[in-house]
């Protein structure tokens, strides 16, 4: 049965989940914000976060001038498959790790 959570909580464990990266490679997450949205594309209902940009390993001579890249951590689709605050949680920092792991080339 999926967990009921607002905004403000479950960017609290994003943030948590920030929070746990070395501050090594939180340095290097340079011209990327990260966002929280309620649902995901319609394309793709079901999708825990994205990462949209240029990743670091693309990343030229020439690379400036651009726009932010974004990392976005769904709230809804996330809720959709957690049964507990823990699930929730554990599932927030696996989604961040992951989208931070694209931003990264990987």
């Amino acid at each position: 049965m999926a967990i009921e959570m607002g905004t403000d909580e479950f960017e609290g464990y994003v943030n948590q989940a920030l929070g746990s990266i070395p501050d090594e490679l939180l340095d290097l997450l340079d011209n990327c914000v990260i966002l929280v949205a309620d649902d995901a594309p319609e394309e793709d209902p079901e999708l825990l976060g994205l990462y949209e940009g240029i990743p670091l390993t693309e990343r030229g001579a020439s690379y400036g001038g651009v726009l932010p890249d974004t990392i976005t951590i769904f709230r809804n689709p996330t809720l959709a498959i957690c049964d507990t605050v823990d699930d929730v949680v554990d599932e927030v920092h696996i989604t961040v790790v992951h989208e931070i792991a694209h931003f990264f080339g990987i």
